[in-house]
């Protein structure tokens, strides 16, 4: 007579443990294995590696502080929090990996519970729960003091970036071809509203013509590639239509006359290093601060508020809010929202507007 044998889940204890062997150090060897089941559990939901890492992180980091995971207390969960002194959002996505990881071992499906009982004699529970996390409470959570360029401090930026360029080709200094190549990116950033990655990703390739747009040639359509992926799922593309001439003439003159003279024609990325490699985002933030000090900007604009600066300036230019939110990739007119605001010159003409529609409508009878 055949039996069935039982299936396990991934991930489970009897998955991971090895059978028979005594380790030096049982709870080190546990918990080893409890981390190696659970990644084995989140690789078999197709989660990605960075997002697993970073939770594996979490979690070891709360280890320090808080012993073996059959040792945690609920009261070690909130002390722990209350002294780090992390933002809201911060504390959510910690608290979050804490809980996901509690969830795994305490599930009988996996086994772990038995084990901990077997082995050391505790088991695990679940100690974040309703009562201590923290809310969320709104739909954007970054820094209040993050926000878009006025057009004036845009203005001086590029302006500032412009005269770097104009000096370093003067005086021939061997440097000019990266300040030429930064100030190209930074138009490009906010010419179709990018994200910093999704900027040094961009392959010469991704430029394409658009059919509603043929007076742009190859420069009417940008595909980002590496768009910010959803939380374990893979980065998300999206065709961003080129609505700005200017940086469109900005990326064509940086193709052909400045990106050939770093020799690196195979490569097949559009911002290249001084060495032909691709820069890096951490690069760019670089870059940005230099060109921030010399336009004489506040400290805590960021490469990210030229994104915000594309939502709001095209916003106040009345463009459809429905196309600028599928331009930017959001996924929510409330995300779009969050990066809107609207300067005091549109205010005023958006203002003008409603009163003559409403005195037009007492003359009329309404």
């Amino acid at each position: 007579m055949r039996f069935r044998v039982a299936e396990r889940a991934v991930g489970s204890a009897a998955l991971v443990l090895v059978d028979g062997a005594t380790p030096l150090r049982p709870e080190s060897a546990l918990f080893a294995a409890m981390l190696e089941g659970w990644r084995c559990q989140q690789l078999s939901r197709r989660l990605s590696g960075s997002l697993i890492e970073g939770r594996e992180r979490i979690v070891r980091r709360f280890a320090e502080f808080g012993g073996w995971p059959w040792q945690w207390s609920s009261a070690q969960v909130e002390a722990w929090f209350a002294a780090g002194g992390w933002a809201h959002s911060t504390v959510r996505s910690y608290q979050g990996a804490l809980a996901v990881f509690l969830g795994y071992v305490c599930d009988p499906r996996y086994g772990w519970v038995a084990e901990c009982e077997q082995r050391v004699g505790a088991r695990p529970v679940q100690v974040c729960h309703e009562d201590n996390l923290a809310v969320h409470v709104a739909d954007y959570e970054g820094r209040p003091e993050r926000r878009p360029l006025t057009r004036r401090e845009l203005q001086a930026f590029f302006d500032a970036a412009d005269d770097r360029v104009e000096r370093a080709a003067a005086s021939r200094r061997k440097g000019w071809l990266a300040t030429f190549r930064d100030a190209s990116l930074f138009k490009v950033v906010y010419g179709w509203g990018l994200r910093r990655r999704e900027a040094a990703m961009l392959d010469v390739v991704d430029f394409a013509p658009n059919p509603a747009a043929p007076e742009l040639g190859r420069f009417g359509v940008c595909h980002v590639r590496y768009g910010k992926a959803m939380r374990g799922s893979p980065p998300r593309r999206r065709a961003v239509a080129t609505v700005m001439p200017w940086a469109a003439e900005t990326v064509a003159q940086y193709l052909e006359e400045v990106r050939p003279h770093y020799g690196c024609d195979r490569h097949p990325a559009v911002w290249l290093t001084e060495r032909g490699g691709r820069i890096s985002p951490r690069q760019i933030d670089d870059r940005f601060a230099q060109f921030r000090r010399l336009a004489d900007l506040p400290d805590d604009l960021s490469v990210h508020s030229l994104r915000h600066s594309y939502v709001s300036h095209l916003i106040e230019d009345q463009t459809d809010p429905l196309f600028v939110q599928q331009q930017v990739g959001h996924s929510w007119a409330s995300t779009t929202a969050v990066y809107t605001t609207v300067g005091a010159d549109a205010r005023n003409r958006m203002l003008r507007a409603a009163l003559a529609r409403a005195f037009d409508g007492d003359r009329n009878g309404y």
